[in-house]
């Protein structure tokens, strides 16, 4: 497993995430504005999960390739 294919996971385990958590909330017995406030708050938390994720990979990356150089 190369170094590419763990960001590539982790991109595609958080777009299906987001594809899950909409597709829930369209099918949700909730008004509209209800449901619209909470997709707004749930995407401001993925949105938060998925940033700090990047940076994780970001460190781990320029870690290994700092090893790497030495």
């Amino acid at each position: 497993m190369n170094k590419d294919s763990g960001a590539g996971f982790f991109a595609g385990l958080i777009m299906g995430a987001v594809i899950g958590v909409a597709l829930g909330f369209l099918y949700a017995p909730q008004s509209g504005p209800e449901t619209r406030k909470m997709v707004k708050e749930k995407a401001a938390s993925v949105k938060d999960a998925a940033s700090r994720q990047i940076s994780r990979i970001k460190e781990k990356m320029q870690s290994t390739l700092a090893t790497d150089e030495e």
